[in-house]
């Protein structure tokens, strides 16, 4: 009878590894999703380190049609695409072609599906789960 093991014990002990697991699992989900698009050290296009200038926002470019935080590299090739979209742009960069202007357009429509996914509700359930104590 000493050999006998208790099944129930078993099962809960099952049960809570099995939550912690879903729990690491969690946190690496929240944790990648906030450190990579909350950063506001960073290029958003092409992740290079940069500096804040003194007065800009975190959160917005300092030139008010760009929506996004860019190096200075990204922000004029995002600038000669938004001139491009409208018939512009500069003529001697003939790199900027239908690959080029797809991959911007792609990039851009990544970004809307990112901010569309931390507004999910279930994002947002996630993001509640961590908030309690």
């Amino acid at each position: 009878m000493a050999d006998i093991i208790a099944l129930d014990d078993k099962i809960e002990l099952a049960r809570g590894k099995k939550a912690a697991v879903k729990l690491q699992q969690k946190a690496v989900a929240v944790r990648r999703v906030v450190q990579c698009t909350g950063c506001s050290h960073k290029c958003e296009k092409c992740g290079t380190q940069i500096e804040p200038k003194p007065g800009d926002s975190p959160h917005r470019c300092p030139h008010a049609r760009v929506p996004y935080r860019f190096c200075e590299a990204c922000e004029d090739e995002y600038l000669d695409y938004i001139e491009r979209l409208q018939g512009r742009g500069d003529p001697e960069c003939y790199w900027h072609n239908d690959e080029w202007l797809d991959s911007w357009r792609k990039w851009i429509d990544y970004q809307g599906s990112i901010d569309r996914y931390l507004k999910s509700k279930e994002f947002m359930r996630l993001i509640q789960e961590f908030q309690q104590p």
